[in-house]
């Protein structure tokens, strides 16, 4: 098995994100450091990240967290902040499927099963995500026409699938499938507001319900089965 594909199956991330950690050193095969591409995974040959071993694992798990904040989404971190793998049992090991930013709340998919996280985190496969926003004012008619409308940022112009907006005009509702970083705060931070609380409720078909904050749950037998069939 190629080497890539080891990693991503051991659940870590996906197979493209297995390359930039090899490319960056940060795998060893034996005790060694390999950073050539293409390297194939023998019977006993020993493969560690940061340190710790990764073994394939046939019984997969599958947990929905509901992130608060000040936690960030990896699985160890060098400057010692709180991760989100502190909020699960301690012998459960599963990875984060994405992302979330320190600082947004919300529901986070969990699992040791590589090949659904790689093809829930492909580039391609942009599933639709639901956030509610809070702002530090509440949002003008004219804005509120431009989020409609699409907003034009550094990086090139975006808009919304869906906006609703409450009647304080303090929280809207926003429905999107782009994955690309900090784009909800980008788009406010460009109107001139700043985003309070950000929230994620809904990804990939699913929504964290009543799940308390902070706490996780195993994921249903249905519910597994949804993800495997997008």
């Amino acid at each position: 098995m190629r080497l890539n594909k080891y990693i991503s199956c051991a659940g870590v991330c996906s197979r493209r994100k297995a390359d930039l950690l090899i490319s960056s050193g940060m795998i060893e095969v034996n005790g060694a450091i390999v950073k050539e591409m293409g390297v194939d995974i023998k019977e006993g040959d020993i493969v560690k990240y940061r340190g710790r071993q990764l073994v394939i694992c046939n019984d997969f798990e599958y947990y929905i967290l509901n992130k608060p904040i000040n936690f960030i989404t990896t699985c160890s971190d060098d400057k010692n902040r709180r991760t989100i793998l502190k909020l699960v049992p301690n012998q459960i090991r599963v990875y984060p499927v994405g992302r979330l930013d320190r600082n947004t709340t919300g529901l986070l998919l969990l699992t040791n099963d590589g090949a659904l996280t790689n093809k829930l985190t492909h580039p391609s496969f942009q599933l639709v995500k639901k956030y509610n926003v809070t702002l530090d004012r509440a949002i003008s008619a004219n804005d509120e026409n431009l989020l409609n409308e699409g907003v034009y940022l550094e990086d090139g112009y975006f808009k919304f699938d869906k906006v609703n907006i409450s009647d304080n005009r303090l929280n809207i509702n926003v429905v999107m499938h782009s994955g690309k970083n900090r784009i909800i705060r980008r788009v406010f931070e460009k109107l001139s507001y700043r985003v309070k609380a950000l929230d994620r409720y809904y990804y990939a078909g699913l929504s964290k319900g009543n799940l308390g904050l902070g706490r996780c749950r195993e994921l249903t037998v249905d519910e597994v089965k949804f993800l495997k069939s997008l």
